[in-house]
């Protein structure tokens, strides 16, 4: 008998909100591509803190993802899955 491959969340195609579409683009898409994608905007419009690499400044796009303050990196994923479904 032949395993079932299992599929993994982080794989799984996932809906995008309306907020997080105007970043990264209209789903569904993956987690991993949405963290690819996100990371290419912030480095494009450099959101990416200048001491600390790992906090991530947001514009005004980014502010209707993140918040208004400063996030770090491990912040970031957690509030990115509110805008995911």
């Amino acid at each position: 008998m032949a395993k079932k491959e299992k599929s993994s969340k982080f794989m799984q195609p996932m809906q995008v909100s309306k907020e997080l579409a105007a970043v990264v683009g209209n789903g569904p898409l993956p987690r991993t591509e949405v963290t690819k994608k996100l990371w290419a905007y912030i480095k494009a419009h450099n959101c990416q803190d200048k001491k600390n690499k790992r906090n991530i400044n947001p514009d005004a796009l980014l502010k209707k993802i993140l918040g208004e303050k400063t996030v770090n990196m491990f912040e970031m994923t957690k509030l990115v899955s509110k805008h995911l479904s």
